[in-house]
């Protein structure tokens, strides 16, 4: 079937919409699942072909997708502010789901578990961000905190603010997280430095700094596991 021909003239089991509700989401490619949030294309383009579109400008990767500004994504002819707006919400509200799907309480038993909970959340941010995961006794995650947000380049990081959350929530050990927008796995001086001044701050108070995770895109970087502290 030519993919520019108008979706109303399709049959109804090749439309996204009818075919959602007649087979299940599961089944719909990702530029379908697009397209009826798009709603509609043009005279001359339909909106699964213009979805199709934008999903090839970043080599069908919905990450990479999830990163375009509402400037970049009405770069595309045919769509205007309302659809990039809407394509912008669909794909945060997923963004958002993932970082809700491991639940606090959840037992940290290797440096890829922190992986898995914090990629999620500060994986693909293009700013670098500061996180801190506050264990119990039996290492199950009582509580996550953001603790500083920056540029590029770096963050800040309060040293007080993060062991009076670890008083707070009677957490007996703690595990740092930060993202490297730049996805260069590799420990900067400062970081080494604020892990040192950590840990040190820690054993005042009997709360161990476990690991401090450097995570990016695709991978991330342990401490622990490279002897680096």
């Amino acid at each position: 079937m030519e993919q520019n021909f108008s979706i109303k003239h399709w049959s109804e089991d090749d439309k996204p919409r009818e075919k959602l509700m007649l087979k299940g989401k599961s089944v719909l490619s990702d530029a379908e699942l697009i397209a009826i949030l798009i709603g509609s294309g043009s005279r001359n383009e339909s909106a699964v072909s213009l979805s199709k579109r934008i999903l090839l400008s970043v080599n069908n990767n919905l990450n990479a997708l999830g990163k375009l500004s509402l400037k970049q994504l009405m770069e595309f002819k045919g769509v205007g502010e309302a659809k990039a707006v809407t394509i912008a919400a669909a794909l945060e509200l997923g963004r958002r789901r993932r970082t809700e799907a491991l639940p606090d309480f959840f037992k940290i038993t290797s440096s890829k578990a922190v992986f898995e909970i914090m990629q999620p959340i500060i994986g693909d941010l293009l700013h670098e961000e500061f996180w801190v995961l506050y264990l119990n006794n039996a290492n199950k995650v009582i509580h996550k905190a953001q603790l500083s947000k920056g540029g590029i380049t770096g963050t800040v990081v309060d040293v007080r603010l993060i062991f009076k959350l670890a008083l707070e929530h009677n957490a007996t050990s703690i595990i740092l997280s930060h993202n490297h927008p730049s996805g260069k796995l590799v420990a900067s001086e400062a970081d080494r430095e604020i892990t040192k001044k950590l840990t040190f701050a820690g054993e005042q108070l009997d709360i161990k700094v476990l690991d401090h995770i450097i995570i990016t895109e695709k991978g991330y970087l342990s401490f622990q596991d490279e002897g680096i502290f």
